[in-house]
């Protein structure tokens, strides 16, 4: 399964909403909580462009913030990312 980081924040209804997510479809996740780290907000802002919760890298690359894992959680792509990479890009292809 691929890595998956989640980039939290508290209170923040959103992170919770991406947790459920994840959690409903038993996938592990790092969590990264920045709720008092302004250097790690510094960092994941640099790296993703964003300055918005929660964020959701999926083997380093970024999957984006709560609208983005609903939209691909709705469409079957959230499946296809957290595939073995061996079944990845399946989802709608046609043969």
């Amino acid at each position: 399964m691929p890595e998956v980081t989640l980039y939290s924040t508290e209170p923040c209804s959103f992170c919770a909403r991406v947790k459920g997510i994840l959690t409903a479809r038993g996938v592990p996740y790092a969590e990264v909580n920045l709720a008092k780290d302004p250097e790690g907000r510094l960092a994941l802002a640099q790296r993703t462009g964003m300055m918005t919760f929660p964020q959701v890298v999926v083997d380093g690359e970024l999957l984006g913030g709560f609208r983005e894992v609903q939209q691909a959680a709705e469409s079957g792509r959230l499946d296809d990312l957290l595939a073995p990479s061996g079944a990845r890009g399946n989802h709608g292809s046609a043969a």
